[in-house]
């Protein structure tokens, strides 16, 4: 190695272990979001699978906690860590594809820019797993293109398998490589080999436990997420929200280059094989959100299992491709700021979601979701509790559930009183838990919901707490002793779709 490849490889390891440290401070000061803490519920209960996606994210929470406890830190310290093979992964695979440690470091930087996966592994979620494996599918199939040998098409399937257990998008992964396979003459040759097949039996062995769990329990996480295919009307509104939600995830000077490096790709930059396979990736999942944004709304960490392959065709753009001199310009102005831009934009999300200080303490769209002063309530809920002699905490929603059996005292009783499906991997509460009184923890006026008078004769309310970022109230929650039983307490009703 050079010494100038020495270089390219030790500052790029260098940047990318900062953006980490930095990412590191930043989980542990940020409170947990509900569906952290939901997903932290989990991991206290291994399962096969559970109701909103299959286990991947529980194993990665369960891995940080054994090693830095039931902290915030603790809970995405793997998570964040990710980011160290996931970058190395896009290095090799972007080398692989299109030569020169130059573009490797590039698409390594750009990748770890971008707010997907920034924020994406910091607020740990079925997406930090399923941004690592999809870089080591890239990889692998990379790998496949580069040396020819079809044992790589194991890995591919280990890498594929590894997705699937993370998120369900990684289906897309399957047309994904079919399209490439088929566009590419020379690449035909694998479908008359076993190669790709015994890749596919491989990810579907890895992704079998997921379906044994469904099988057992009616579909139910099945059902749930594929739903989401279904078409109901027609409202192009949602895809106006999903094209500037992805420009602020991929950050915009990344998405500029990306979009370069697209375009660049369909006018032949690269060889055949290397260039269909990024624009298989991309395309295939960005058409087919395209087409769901047109009738529902899709949350823009969905495409998230594009960004590797999109992030080397925004390395091929800055590396690769001799543009015109404004052009040019545009490219060099973007890639020299990109990752100074991207970690800007990552601590201003931070320091806003914990203090709300940038934009005057008023609501933004962390606000609800951040538990910030969350730990201040629920040391005032755990002080009543104890002064009330209840048995056991509930709440009406998973968020408020999970947000409480996180950062009430350790071996508190908190369950969730309806949505029972949430909770199947988990025991629910000894009959002599609900025997006597409960809290309720919830937004309404609780002697004046139907279902619970009809379940318990005394509704008493005993306070109220407020959760606050700084003066801005973000919500008010009523404390009410339920008491009297008259039947079941906890509602097992099936989810409604």
């Amino acid at each position: 190695m050079t010494t100038t490849a020495r270089g390219v490889v030790g500052g790029t390891a260098l940047a990318v272990a900062a953006m980490v440290a930095l990412r590191l401070v930043a989980a542990a000061v940020t409170p947990l979001t509900f569906d952290e803490a939901y997903y932290w519920t989990w991991s206290k209960h291994l399962a096969a699978s559970y109701f909103d996606h299959p286990p991947m994210v529980a194993l990665v929470i369960r891995l940080g906690t054994l090693i830095a406890g039931d902290t915030e830190l603790g809970v995405r310290l793997i998570s964040v860590l990710l980011a160290v093979p996931m970058s190395w992964a896009t290095w090799r695979a972007a080398e692989l594809l299109f030569g020169g440690q130059r573009l490797a470091a590039n698409a390594t930087l750009l990748l770890n820019a971008t707010m997907m996966v920034s924020i994406g592994t910091v607020i740990v979620t079925p997406d930090a797993p399923l941004l690592a494996a999809s870089c080591f599918v890239l990889y692998a199939l990379a790998q496949v293109l580069a040396s020819g040998r079809g044992a790589w098409w194991l890995a591919v399937g280990v890498a594929v398998g590894a997705a699937l257990l993370s998120k369900y998008t990684a289906l897309f992964f399957g047309p994904a490589i079919l399209i490439w396979l088929l566009w590419v003459p020379k690449q035909r040759r694998w479908l008359r080999t076993p190669w790709p097949y015994l890749g596919g039996l491989v990810a579907f062995a890895m992704f079998t436990p997921v379906v044994l769990w469904n099988a057992e329990h009616e579909w139910i996480s099945f059902v749930k997420q594929l739903g989401r295919a279904r078409v109901e009307g027609f409202n192009p509104g949602y895809l106006l929200e999903l094209v500037p939600t992805q420009f602020v995830l991929a950050t915009p000077l990344v998405y500029i280059l990306g979009l370069m490096g697209l375009y660049a790709l369909a006018r032949g930059a690269g060889a055949s094989g290397a260039r269909v396979l990024i624009n298989a990736i991309v395309w295939t999942i960005a058409l087919y959100f395209a087409w769901q944004a047109t009738h529902d709304r899709v949350e823009g960490n969905w495409l998230g299992a594009l960004y590797p392959a999109f992030a080397v065709a925004a390395a091929v753009a800055v590396t690769a491709v001799p543009w015109r001199p404004r052009a040019q310009r545009v490219a060099d102005f973007c890639m020299r700021w990109a990752t100074p831009v991207g970690v800007v934009m990552f601590l201003v999300l931070v320091v806003q979601a914990n203090t709300g200080v940038l934009t005057g303490y008023s609501r933004d769209a962390s606000v609800r979701a951040v538990g910030v002063g969350y730990p201040q309530i629920a040391a005032q809920i755990a002080a009543i509790r104890e002064q009330t002699g209840a048995s056991c905490v509930l709440a009406d929603d998973y968020g408020n559930t999970a947000w409480l059996a996180f950062y009430l005292p350790k071996g508190t009783c908190v369950a969730q009183r309806n949505e029972r499906y949430r909770w199947l991997a988990a025991p629910p509460p000894s009959p002599e838990q609900l025997a006597g009184k409960l809290l309720l923890v919830g937004e309404t006026n609780a002697a004046a919901h139907p279902a619970l008078r009809a379940t318990f004769s005394r509704i008493e309310k005993v306070g109220a707490v407020e959760r606050k970022r700084g003066p801005l109230l973000i919500d008010t929650l009523e404390l009410d002793i339920l008491d009297g039983a008259k039947r079941a307490v906890l509602d097992n009703s099936p989810p409604v779709y």
